[in-house]
């Protein structure tokens, strides 16, 4: 029998346009919930579905007033919300739990949207926005939604919103609102639960997490930066060398480049005592 982390490289080898962002975002879970169902929740989301579909049946033709049903099926009617009180719960990040509980954050919440509204005939997609993830109608893209407060959002609020998150020089741009692919959902709601675990001091849950970031992203500088700094706190230094020389030559004009460049020179030192 295969293991999750099996089942999740599987998934991870496929090309984006093959991968289940439903499916991906349980096996996230399944690996802190070992006894966790992913058929079982597969089927809630499709439950969802048919209780929706009444609503959208109802609605005018046009892909706004199909969303607002939707939007107030979920968030109103189902009572979905964002976690607000106590955002850095893991459990905000496991689709199952989210299911369970009604509540979760930005990226978690929006997974439920686009794979719900999928089962509708909508099509949705993630849009990687600066510090607070949002949904976007395919085909229609001034039709933008925020999961995490359950409405519709203007281009005129996310400026407001990227001022706050970079700065009042921050201009809203196309990149600002760029498609995320759902490999890049997936790693997303991966570097939110290694954040989490490494500000606990949990390394080894947190590198459990940067290895699946890369399986999604094999060589994302960044990833494997941040996973050579996991494991130099783990002590596991020849594996750390490794992910710092990786980074060094895919970024080597990254910004964070001469401190890595420190570190490993730190880190030769090191593994050549060992030796």
């Amino acid at each position: 029998m295969s293991t999750t982390r099996e089942e999740f490289a599987r998934l991870a080898a496929r090309g984006d346009d093959e991968i289940d962002l439903a499916e991906g975002a349980l096996l996230i879970a399944a690996e802190a919930c070992p006894d966790l169902d992913v058929a079982h929740h597969l089927g809630r989301l499709d439950a969802l579905a048919e209780q929706a579909r009444p609503r959208l049946q109802g609605a005018g033709p046009g892909a706004a007033e199909r969303l607002a049903q939707l939007n107030g099926f979920l968030f109103e009617e189902q009572g979905f919300v964002g976690n607000r009180s106590v955002y850095d719960d893991p459990r905000n990040s496991y689709l199952n739990q989210v299911l369970e509980r009604r509540t979760g954050i930005p990226i978690t919440l929006a997974v439920l949207q686009i794979e719900v509204a999928r089962r509708l005939g909508l099509r949705l997609e993630g849009v990687n926005f600066p510090g607070h993830f949002l949904v976007r109608h395919v085909g229609e893209s001034a039709l933008l939604i925020d999961a995490f407060e359950g409405r519709f959002v203007t281009a005129e609020e996310c400026a407001v919103r990227l001022r706050a998150t970079l700065g009042d020089d921050a201009t809203l741009e196309r990149h600002h609102l760029a498609r995320a692919t759902p490999k890049q959902i997936l790693a997303r709601i991966l570097r939110n639960l290694k954040n989490i675990h490494a500000r606990a001091g949990e390394l080894d849950t947190a590198l459990g997490c940067c290895d699946r970031i890369l399986l999604l992203l094999p060589d994302d500088p960044s990833e494997l930066r941040n996973r050579g700094l996991v494991y130099e706190g783990l002590e596991a230094f020849i594996a750390a060398k490794a992910d710092f020389e990786r980074f060094l030559e895919l970024a080597p004009d990254d910004p964070s480049a001469p401190a890595v460049h420190t570190r490993l020179q730190r880190l030769r030192q090191k593994v050549a005592q060992l030796n």
